[in-house]
Formats: structure tokens, C-alpha cells, sequence
């Protein structure tokens, strides 16, 4: 068990991560043209308003509270915030936003694969990602309930140790990990899993925000006469 707690959280982030970022980069290099969200709100607009606004606000607010929570190290927040408290304010801000795109992500599921004209235009690939987003949320929403039973923070100083020491290449790193819930190492796994998946699926529009538009020229307009 040791060696297979090695493998899955010592080994294979950094094989995910290679992916993640070398996969990437070949695709927006040799395959822009594919580099897109694939949108089939023209389609059918029925839902899909609030379905990608609570699956976007969702997601975003998980993403970035993961690296945040994951990657600053305790010292920095110690004076001013303990671990415990850190915990449970990722609870209910995780919570509240890992609701949210459950519910987001269930709809546009539902809609992916019930929608004639939707699931026509779209791919194995659309289907199955937003599949296992779907699962991986409902993952970390039920990691709630092993983390009310020990608010002191500990197993949260664990993650982050974890994460900390992959990122900073120090070995051992799976070792902080090996006694937790099996729940925790499901969704781990998981996660890391994605981050293969990236840069094959449509997820690589994440990096792809319209930041310019922010700083272009007005563009005028006119009626035809």
C-alpha cells in the first residue's frame, strides 16, 4: 500500500503536471484553430444562461480557492488566522460555490446529453469532461462531511504540505497524505487526472480570456443608410 500511495500522490502528479503543461503548449502551437469552448448556447439558449453562469462562478471560486488554500504556506496566514479557522471558512465558501456548479454542471449535463442539436454538434470528449467535472465537485462536496469531524485543521496542513512539497520537487512528498480519509485520495486522484485530460479536451479555453478587450479601442458603429 505504501508503494501504490507513492505512485498515485508521489509520482504520478508530476506525470499530470508534464502533461498538463507540455500537452498545452503542443496544442496551442500546432492546433489553434481547436483551441476554443465549443459554445452551443446558438443552438438552444433554453437554461443555459444560468447553468454556465452557476458552473463558471462555481468552478472559478474552487479553482482559485484550492491554489490559494493549497499552495500558501502556514506561516503566512499564521498570525492572523489559524488553521482551524482557515478550514472552516473553506467549508462554507467551498461549499456554497461547490453547490453551485453541481448544480450548473448537472443542467448542462443534462442538457449535453439530451439535447438532439446539442449532442449532434458536440463530442465524446464534451461529454465525458463535463461527466467527470460533475463527479469530481460531488466529490469534494462529500469530503465534507469526514472534515466536520476534525475542524483543527490538521488534515488541511496536510494538504497543503503535500501540495507544497510536489511543487517544490522535495521528495516524501506522499507521506503527508497516506493516512487520510480514502475519500480525500479519490478526489486527489481525480484532480489530477484533469489535469491530463486539459489539454486534449475544451477545458483549454480557460486560458483564453478576452483580457484585451479591456484596453482596445472603441469600435464605431454605424447604421446603414
Amino acid at each position: 500500500m505504501d508503494y501504490l500511495n507513492t505512485l498515485l500522490f508521489g509520482i504520478y502528479p508530476y506525470i499530470a503536471l508534464s502533461v498538463f503543461v507540455i500537452g498545452t503548449w503542443a496544442r496551442y502551437d500546432t492546433a489553434q484553430f481547436t483551441w476554443k469552448a465549443g459554445s452551443s448556447q446558438m443552438l438552444a439558449k433554453g437554461g443555459m444562461r444560468v447553468a454556465s453562469n452557476l458552473f463558471h462562478v462555481g468552478i472559478l471560486v474552487i479553482l482559485f480557492g484550492h491554489i490559494v488554500g493549497l499552495l500558501t504556506p502556514h506561516w503566512v496566514y499564521e498570525p492572523f488566522m489559524s488553521a482551524g479557522t482557515k478550514q472552516v471558512m473553506a467549508i462554507v465558501v467551498g461549499g456554497v460555490a461547490g453547490v453551485a456548479c453541481l448544480i450548473g454542471a448537472a443542467m448542462l449535463t443534462y442538457r449535453r446529453l439530451t439535447n438532439p442539436r446539442v449532442r449532434a454538434a458536440g463530442s465524446v470528449a464534451d461529454i465525458l469532461i463535463i461527466v467527470i467535472l460533475l463527479i469530481q465537485v460531488s466529490l469534494g462536496l462529500l469530503t465534507i462531511i469526514p472534515t466536520l469531524g476534525h475542524l483543527d485543521g490538521h488534515t488541511m496542513l496536510l494538504f497543503g504540505s503535500w501540495a507544497q512539497s510536489i511543487f517544490t520537487l522535495q521528495g516524501g512528498a506522499a507521506d503527508y497524505i497516506r493516512d487520510v480519509h480514502w475519500i480525500y485520495k479519490v478526489h486527489i486522484f481525480l484532480g489530477l487526472t484533469i489535469f491530463v485530460l486539459f489539454p486534449f479536451t475544451r477545458l483549454v479555453h480557460v486560458f483564453s480570456a478576452p483580457l484585451e478587450y479591456l484596453g482596445r479601442r472603441y469600435q464605431v458603429v454605424r447604421r446603414r443608410i
